[in-house]
């Protein structure tokens, strides 16, 4: 097989050890192919058993490991001991709306009265600040809880303190050495915990939140002498999942259970603002982690990019069939203009970007920007040209930036930096995103720091040019069967890739455009079979030409499988990501 693809990318089949397979076929009763895949990913895996099979039981390590979470849920108990009304400030985008409505529905079993607050991109930026905080305490919220967000957030956190208001933040992002005067801070990657559970999201530091509250209320026999029945946390996985998902955090560990478990109550559709964008989207076969995250995470997202920042996390709250529909309605409008909006700019960043081809860091600046998806055309940009990249919408003297980066350059660190070195007004992140406000004039300073710093470090970023396979199969495997053989290594995502695998010798029979950006393909093997190929964003593609039915050369392809289910029938799709020519 010719491995020099379209894409310039070299097409490298992972190793695996042939001693494995037989082992592992019998000791877990798996199928060769399975065997070869779970080979090829043992580095990555403590215990195959608990990989095959995670759960939760089996996985969750003592909530109270985590820095804080005795503070958090003693002050939590005696909140609800006083009956004080209870206030959730959160992020806009997915997770922090899945944790804002984790903790709302939680107490709301409870019979508590709780105030949320998720505040706008564009006017309040990201972050507790004083303006939610009041509007909380206007409430009588006597705790604030902040979530996806607030470890660095030191004047806000003073304000409220200042006002008799305790907060505990409940958040994933890194820390400074320096801390916020909170009542508690539980973030398994603040600079003194030693959880290891720093893969976690928003989300699931939420959720083991709440099992080490329950159990105290359960230990205190709260529910008995309140009356009221203790609420099933597992029926909050299903938000727990999607934000796990969503933000693409590694699905390894802990996460791997969340996922597998939540997937499983998303599937029975309780949660009703869920169900309502399920119906919206068309999706009616089980949920898997690509509808998290390709369909209901994009529109959730939608409201706090475009439309109003709120709407994600009421949707997720709602027990009302009416209001839910129409703010399922509204993101999925909202959605249609960020597609819109992104594309507009990214036209206008993909010009941009040819004065800095030969940086190694991308920082590009345009006046007003929209704020809401210079993120996703960061990622896009990324993504292209294999560096980290920056983008900063400027208004006036300001600047608000959204970075995306590659493995091995820690940008959440590399903006903590700037902050502390006076670059940056602001800002905060994890390894591979965040955000930050900096004075334009300040914005070739900062590009200069960060290439500084990049060259520092001596990432070999060719790797990032290989497409790695993990096995050839012919066309004939494209069915049901062989795709449910292969999805017992599911949940997949960040930290456990989908397996991909090459193709040879496949004949075009015939493309159309779809949605506008995609081509969609019949396709024909060697031995005789037609199967169905997809290119997503493939129009104006390396892939486009190669696809077109005018092509009568064989050519071999590279991607995974996909399962489609529409009205009882289940189809097995090829995503293509990458081809090459005899």
């Amino acid at each position: 097989m010719n491995l020099s693809s379209v894409k310039g990318k070299n097409w490298i089949f992972k190793k695996f050890n042939s001693s494995d397979i037989n082992l592992y076929i019998e000791t877990f009763s798996i199928t060769e192919i399975v065997a070869k895949l779970i080979s090829i990913r043992k580095k990555n895996i403590d215990d195959i058993n608990l990989f095959l099979n995670p759960k939760i039981k089996n996985l969750l390590p003592n909530p109270f490991n985590l820095k804080d979470m005795k503070k958090a849920v003693e002050r939590t108990y005696s909140s609800l001991q006083k009956n004080e009304v209870i206030g959730v400030f959160g992020d806009y985008d997915v997770d922090g709306a899945t944790s804002t409505a984790l903790l709302t529905k939680y107490f709301l079993s409870l019979n508590k009265k709780v105030k949320t607050y998720i505040p706008n991109r564009q006017s309040e930026g990201y972050g507790p600040n004083k303006i939610g905080f009041k509007n909380l305490i206007d409430f009588k919220a006597k705790i604030i809880f902040t979530v996806d967000c607030g470890t660095l957030s030191f004047d806000t956190i003073d304000f409220a303190q200042d006002l008799n208001v305790d907060v505990i933040v409940l958040d994933h992002h890194q820390s400074d050495t320096k801390l916020p005067k909170a009542c508690a801070i539980v973030n398994p990657n603040r600079y003194d915990d030693t959880s290891k559970l720093n893969y976690l999201c928003a989300a699931g530091v939420c959720f083991v939140f709440l099992v080490a509250l329950n159990k105290k209320l359960r230990d205190e026999n709260w529910f008995q002498k309140n009356h009221i029945v203790e609420p099933n946390i597992l029926n909050l996985l299903d938000l727990v999942s999607l934000g796990t998902v969503c933000d693409v955090v590694p699905l390894i560990g802990l996460n791997r259970a969340l996922v597998k478990q939540g997937l499983k109550i998303m599937k029975k559709r309780t949660n009703l603002g869920l169900k309502t964008l399920y119906d919206l989207c068309n999706i009616a076969s089980k949920p898997t982690t690509f509808d998290l995250g390709f369909r209901l995470g994009p529109r959730i997202n939608a409201g706090g990019r475009v439309g109003k920042s709120s709407y994600g996390t009421e949707l997720l709250i709602s027990e009302d069939p009416v209001k839910a529909y129409q703010i399922a309605l509204d993101l999925d409008k909202s959605n249609k203009e960020r597609q819109s909006i992104e594309f507009m700019l990214s036209e206008i960043v993909n010009e941009d970007v040819k004065k800095y081809h030969n940086h190694p860091v991308l920082v590009l600046s345009g006046e007003n920007w929209h704020e809401g998806v210079i993120g996703i055309v960061a990622s896009r940009i990324k993504e292209k040209y294999n560096k980290p990249t920056i983008i900063i919408s400027t208004n006036k003297d300001i600047g608000k930036g959204s970075a995306r980066s590659i493995i091995g350059f820690d940008i959440g660190s590399q903006i903590i930096s700037g902050v502390q070195c006076g670059i940056l007004q602001k800002g905060g992140g994890h390894k591979m995103a965040g955000g930050f406000t900096i004075s334009k004039e300040k914005i070739s300073i900062f590009r200069d720091f960060l290439i500084k710093s990049f060259d520092k470090i001596k990432i070999d970023t060719s790797k990032n040019l290989n497409l790695y396979i993990d096995s050839t199969i012919a066309p004939s495997a494209l069915n049901e069967e062989f795709y449910e053989e292969i999805n017992c290594l599911a949940p997949f995502g960040s930290g456990n890739s989908e397996p991909k695998f090459a193709i040879e010798d496949i004949e075009v029979i015939s493309s159309k455009i779809v949605g506008n950006f995609h081509i969609k393909s019949i396709l024909k093997g060697k031995d005789g079979s037609v199967f169905k190929g997809f290119v997503w964003n493939g129009k104006n593609s390396p892939l486009e030409p190669l696809l077109n039915k005018k092509n009568k050369k064989p050519i071999n392809i590279a991607g995974k499988m996909k399962l489609n289910e529409w009205q009882g029938k289940k189809d097995i799709e090829f995503i293509i990501e990458d081809a090459s020519i005899n």
